[in-house]
């Protein structure tokens, strides 16, 4: 969090703390990380996905910023995950409207906890291949890197319940109480 941030807020822009190096510390972590600053210069700037990928992908992933490098990250996954995003933003936000309490519409989220949810929504949605656990797990990360507040528990709500909509089969054995006292 920059200087004179408010808490629970994030910073003048996607500068993840500290420990947000553990995230680039993997190839998908990296591209998840440079996907969320990706797709938060596209919502502010409102500038072409294509051209923004194009320019992280070019020269952003081999640059340090803050001592943070996302020059490991799985290019295709970040690829993805941009042109995925940006592709199907109308159907993600309509995915966390259906999550979000009703006087919580999408457009009232702070523009980086919305382009987090809108990835996680993604992958959740779009890459069965990678587990809902894991994609819940690394967007919660994400999001502990960017805000000190309450943000992170709001996206670890909305996503594990899209998670359970998406994909209740990867849920099963968890959703099942056991039989214990006074049970059964």
């Amino acid at each position: 969090m920059s200087v004179g941030a408010k808490p629970g807020r994030a910073a003048n822009g996607p500068n993840p703390r500290a420990s947000a190096r553990t995230l680039a510390d993997t190839p998908r972590g990296a591209a998840r990380l440079g996907a969320v600053q990706a797709l938060y210069q596209i919502e502010l700037s409102g500038g072409s996905p294509e051209l923004i990928l194009q320019e992280f992908l070019e020269h952003r992933l081999d640059e340090a910023i803050d001592g943070l490098s996302l020059g490991r990250a799985d290019r295709a996954l970040l690829g993805d995950l941009v042109e995925g995003v940006a592709a199907e933003s109308a159907s993600l936000d309509d995915m966390l409207a259906a999550v979000l309490a009703e006087d919580w519409p999408v457009e009232r989220l702070e523009t980086l906890l919305r382009v987090i949810l809108r990835a996680g929504a993604y992958e959740l949605g779009y890459r069965p291949e990678i587990p809902a656990r894991a994609t819940i797990t690394e967007y919660v990360n994400l999001a502990q890197a960017f805000f000190d507040g309450k943000e992170p528990g709001m996206a670890n709500g909305v996503l594990d319940h899209l998670a359970h909509s998406l994909r209740p089969e990867e849920f099963e054995d968890q959703d099942r109480k056991p039989d214990g006292p006074g049970g059964g």
